[in-house]
């Protein structure tokens, strides 16, 4: 009888372990745009690729609009030991305000002449290094691949027809140094407002005008309020996907595979979703009555930005020239 009681709690045992075991890991992932936006259908592709690739041994829970807070909320939360996000998509500049001085070269205006030249950066040995950078800070997240939303314009609620017009204008930046620096250069005045309350900004006249790419401008309802937008295309609104190291250390080397090899499909998949959709949008744009201003010369853009593009790439010049070498 004792053997055979020790052979069932044996077996009870076992059985517990093996229940332990399926039980799936849930990652939380955090996305500020909703989910019909260029970057809200990655994080959805990104999603569906870890499931199927671990058989739901890893569930992706994306949580979208914001509804965890700001990028800088989010950053500032994992940076603090929070546990409430463990996968989150930011803007690659993001994490300049914590030290990753490498990062802060992908926003700099004008680095990037086509979305080509930015791809031949994200899938090169350069970008490996820039997602790897958080770790070398001793920072408790690690990069796990870049994409991008399009390129980013300057949108108004007056007309605006050519540079000369944003002169003394309000125009709504993040805390950015390079974007507040930039909208300096331009002869306007930088203004800091949350993105959640872009919308009632420029509707009241806080804000004159702001900058984002096509895709967000219209998910966000913006041209209900700032129907004006000149296509300077000043950035590449360049995205990273991060994980914090305590959801990186409690898979398995297995999990941790699977990750990668969905991170390198969401990053394809992102490629060509947004080339496809800013065109698209573009289009339903000009249709919905928006008036949209082509800057044929983008020359004396980049004149007017020369303070702040080489202020911010003077410490890492080599560096930068890597870069505008790979268009």
């Amino acid at each position: 009888m004792k053997k055979l009681v020790t052979l069932v709690l044996a077996l009870a045992l076992v059985l517990c372990a093996v229940a332990a075991m399926a039980e799936p890991v849930t990652l939380t992932y955090a996305e500020v745009n909703p989910l019909d936006t260029i970057v809200g259908q990655t994080a959805t592709a990104f999603k569906e690729k870890v499931e199927e690739l671990s058989g739901g041994e890893i569930i992706i829970d994306v949580q979208a609009s914001g509804v965890l807070g700001s990028e800088a909320q989010i950053l500032d939360g994992i940076l603090m030991g929070g546990d409430t996000v463990d996968i989150s998509r930011i803007s690659a500049f993001a994490l300049t305000s914590y030290g990753c001085q490498k990062a802060m070269l992908l926003s700099i205006p004008y680095t990037f002449v086509s979305r080509e030249h930015f791809w031949n950066f994200a899938n090169s040995d350069l970008a490996d290094e820039f997602l790897a950078e958080p770790q070398e800070l001793g920072l408790p997240l690690r990069g796990l691949f870049y994409g991008e939303e399009g390129f980013r314009h300057f949108f108004t609620n007056y007309p605006v027809n050519s540079i000369e017009d944003l002169a003394g204008k309000k125009i709504r930046v993040s805390e950015d140094p390079v974007m507040r620096g930039m909208v300096e250069d331009l002869s306007a005045n930088p203004t800091i407002v949350a993105f959640t309350e872009l919308y009632s900004a420029l509707q009241t006249g806080v804000c004159d005008g702001a900058e984002q790419p096509i895709a967000n401008y219209r998910s966000g309802a913006f041209p209900e309020v700032a129907p004006y937008l000149i296509l300077d295309g000043h950035t590449l609104g360049a995205i990273q996907v991060v994980i914090t190291d305590s959801a990186w250390n409690k898979l398995t080397e297995q999990q941790q595979a699977w990750i990668m090899e969905a991170s390198e499909y969401a990053s394809n998949f992102n490629a060509e979703l947004s080339a496809s959709e800013e065109a698209k949008v573009l289009e339903l744009l000009k249709e919905e009555g928006v008036t949209v201003v082509e800057v044929e010369d983008k020359t004396p853009w980049m004149e007017a930005c020369k303070n702040t593009i080489e202020a911010n790439t003077a410490s890492q010049a080599e560096l930068y020239q890597q870069i505008l070498d790979m268009q």
